[in-house]
């Protein structure tokens, strides 16, 4: 079987709320979902999901080549663009076609792609995440429930902007989440708003307010290694970061500098990114946890991985013109027995029903605004 050509589509995902953190806020609720569908010829078809605007510099990397070897292909795309660079949208490329690779190899041993991988259990940890900047405490509250009745355990919510804000919705995930355990785990992430000061002081005053915080999430900008390891040091709770690293000679400083707890991959990088950082994180006995993404693909990843502390869920609802075969239950994600990722497309869905919406809306939360780290007073949420 050869690589011999692939098709682009995006469809979108209606959250039914406003999302977004403490740098912008989507509030129709409607984002994009870029699918990559790459082509055989045998007929067969992988999926891969996210952002992949910069394919045509990478494809010629593993078109005529055989999907099985998916590892050394993730390798020939990266050697391909090695002058010029990998980053930004050409990881992205790269990422999606590694995904639909490794769907192929799966479909291909027609398994799914959890088998394929090793895991021993179809079942993966997860922890709520419900990108609830946007929303006032009424919704806040009947969002986690919904996860609550979901048999989850533990949740991140976002903050950064006014402290006392955060403390109070931490104290009401904990109270909602208190039905399933005695003891929920709780994150708090501010999407590198603040300074490292500022991140030292602030976690202190949650300490003190007698939240106890599982662990803080980008406090800092993603490559200040020094700034991380300083918090690190001062807080009890652990430093999560990692999602907007891509490949890992951008991690290799932090984990050098003891600068995180908690090794976190985003999941529009793809499989074996995942696999790599989890392996890195392995190593130093450090665990590490995917970031949540539209259909949970790097779940089939993350079960595999020895070190997986939890997966980050964000909806319990799929992107319009997609059928995925996995459950949201029991506090995690239970995935299926449909080979590959699981992924079945409906174009003919997508072209009819497909809504307008996206992330990068400039009042959206992947625009970082001005104030971001330099803030001397608390400011109220965007609605």
């Amino acid at each position: 079987m050869k690589v011999t050509g692939y098709r682009s589509l995006v469809t979108s995902h209606d959250w039914g709320r406003p999302v977004g953190d403490a740098n912008g806020v989507v509030a129709s609720g409607i984002t994009e979902v870029p699918i990559l569908i790459l082509e055989t010829d045998s007929g067969l078809e992988g999926i891969g999901l996210g952002q992949h605007a910069d394919i045509d510099r990478v494809f010629p990397a593993v078109e005529g080549q055989d999907p099985r070897a998916v590892p050394a292909l993730y390798d020939s795309m990266l050697s391909h663009v090695f002058k010029s660079g990998h980053a930004g949208l050409t990881y992205g490329a790269i990422a999606a076609i590694d995904m639909a690779l490794w769907d192929l190899k799966a479909k291909m041993a027609e398994e799914p792609l959890w088998r394929t991988l090793g895991a021993l259990d179809r079942f993966v940890r997860g922890y709520a995440s419900g990108l609830c900047y946007g929303l006032d405490d009424d919704a806040f509250d009947a969002l986690y429930a919904r996860w609550a009745e979901r048999g989850f355990t533990s949740a991140k919510i976002k903050g950064g902007k006014d402290l006392a804000r955060d403390i109070r919705r931490l104290k009401r995930v904990r109270g909602i989440l208190g039905s399933n355990t005695p003891a929920p785990a709780l994150m708090l992430d501010v999407n590198e708003s603040w300074n490292r000061k500022q991140a030292i002081r602030h976690l202190a005053e949650i300490e003190t307010a007698g939240v106890d915080l599982t662990w803080i999430e980008e406090p800092v900008r993603r490559w200040d290694a020094a700034g991380l390891a300083a918090i690190s040091r001062a807080a009890r709770c652990a430093v999560a970061t990692g999602e907007n690293l891509t490949g890992l000679e951008q991690f290799a400083p932090l984990l050098d500098a003891g600068a995180v707890d908690v090794v976190q991959a985003g999941s529009v990088w793809g499989i074996t990114h995942f696999q790599r950082v989890a392996i890195a994180a392995h190593v130093r006995d450090l665990p590490v946890s995917p970031v949540g993404y539209d259909g949970n693909p790097i779940a089939h990843a993350a079960a595999a991985a020895p070190n997986m502390i939890g997966i980050e869920v964000q909806d319990m609802n799929w992107p319009i013109g997609l059928d995925i075969d996995q459950e949201i239950a029991d506090g995690g994600i239970v995935l299926g027995d449909r080979p590959g990722l699981g992924i079945l497309v409906d174009e003919a869905r997508i072209a009819r029903d497909r809504a307008d919406g996206s992330w990068t809306s400039g009042a959206g939360p992947h625009r970082r605004p001005r104030e971001a780290g330099l803030r001397l007073v608390p400011e109220g949420p965007v609605h």
